[in-house]
């Protein structure tokens, strides 16, 4: 059984199409990158697989379940205990220490413990920067505090939305080797993306147009052997 599935489906608004009859599969453990320009219905995809937002038709399946019927509540329970959210924008509360970003999403989990959120930030290299507070990091170092937070909860599938968008160039090959990381650990990895190094770094590249599936791929040979070679 796949751990994402989606099956016709469909994001309507009016007459505009965002998603139509979008089927594909996602198993476990894969890293696979979803593509496409402006407007192609990447955003959409992301929303609806991280249960932000619902299809107009069709079904959403995660460990062989419908999300696409849940309630709002439903999908922010699913949400916070199955999926690991990693935004171009970072989203990092900016009066909270890099520590304390990590714990608020033990917060709505389960219980805050500091140790473990040290232990997640010094995973993503960032154990001496843990108390200080946005401002105080670089763009590379915010997008790490993202990293360790979505890793936090221990989340089925890690869902990033343009990871690298804000990043240079120097960074950008920090947070692919951490996905790396993540991959060859058996991480099933989502990553919406425009950027074609992202993208085939990949196991399996999604390319959408018009709200269609108009490609699928395998992404470079390091990305297919990525998990194989470094366990």
């Amino acid at each position: 059984m796949s751990l994402l599935e989606l099956k016709h489906v469909y994001k309507i608004y009016g007459d505009l199409h965002a998603l139509d009859d979008v089927n594909l599969k996602i198993e476990e453990g894969e890293w696979v990158a979803i593509m496409g320009p402006s407007g192609s219905g990447k955003s959409t995809v992301m929303n609806i697989i991280g249960c932000m937002d619902k299809p107009t038709k069709g079904e959403v399946l995660l460990d062989g379940k419908d999300i696409s019927k849940e309630s709002s509540q439903g999908l922010t329970e699913i949400r916070r205990d199955k999926i690991g959210l990693i935004f171009q924008q970072f989203h990092l509360i900016n009066y909270l220490t890099a520590l304390e970003n990590v714990m608020v999403a033990q917060y709505y989990h389960s219980m805050p413990d500091e140790a473990e959120a040290m232990e997640a930030l010094e995973r993503v290299g960032l154990a001496d920067r843990a108390n200080h507070l946005p401002s105080q990091l670089s763009g590379g170092e915010q997008q790490r505090v993202c990293v360790a937070r979505a890793l936090i909860n221990h989340p089925e599938l890690i869902l990033a939305d343009e990871p690298t968008g804000n990043l240079d160039e120097t960074n950008e090959r920090i947070v692919l080797d951490l996905f790396r990381q993540l991959h060859a650990e058996g991480t099933t990895l989502i990553v919406v993306t425009h950027d074609a190094e992202v993208g085939a770094s990949a196991e399996r590249v999604i390319t959408l147009e018009y709200g269609k599936v108009t490609s699928e791929n395998g992404g470079t040979e390091f990305g297919k052997a990525a998990r194989k070679d470094v366990i």
